[in-house]
């Protein structure tokens, strides 16, 4: 692990690494540095690396989106990252990218069974690097950190 990701709290370290790792990975069409970090990701805490992961994509939508998500944006964004992502990865299932995108927006049907650890770690660095653009990760994970210590401050 670097240095950094040192000003955040310890439990959050590894998992803004590993999800740096595999972003690389995906930015970069590197299937064996993304399955490590996957693994990486899928061996954490899923409760907190599902929090961390799911508010950083929301953070993502927003900023792609200043003016609001519609219907038709979900439906754009999720063409479109999965179109992005299976030119190299052709196993990318746009269910789970489905669930990752409702569970960030807060939509997500609980009673459907929830994909397995590796296959959100994947799908996640797909889809962040995608929404990503140019902008730094590090930058979006640690506002994504404060809000959520906002959020847990006030409740």
């Amino acid at each position: 692990m670097t240095n950094q990701w040192r000003h955040l709290p310890a439990p959050a370290r590894p998992i803004a690494a590993a999800t740096d790792a595999a972003v690389v990975a995906a930015r970069d069409h590197d299937t064996e540095a993304l399955t490590s970090a996957v693994n990486e990701l899928a061996a954490l805490d899923q409760a907190q690396t599902g929090l961390i992961l799911g508010t950083t994509v929301r953070l993502l939508l927003e900023l792609t989106h200043p003016d609001g998500l519609d219907g038709d944006d979900i439906r754009a964004v999720l063409e479109q990252s999965v179109r992005a992502a299976a030119i190299w990865q052709p196993e990318v299932d746009p269910h789970v990218m489905l669930v990752l995108l409702a569970g960030a927006l807060g939509v997500h049907d609980d009673e459907d069974p929830a994909p397995k650890a590796d296959a959100l770690a994947r799908h996640s660095a797909l889809l962040i690097a995608h929404l990503l653009g140019p902008r730094p990760l590090a930058e979006v994970i640690t506002l994504a950190l404060g809000e959520i210590e906002r959020a847990q401050l006030n409740d």
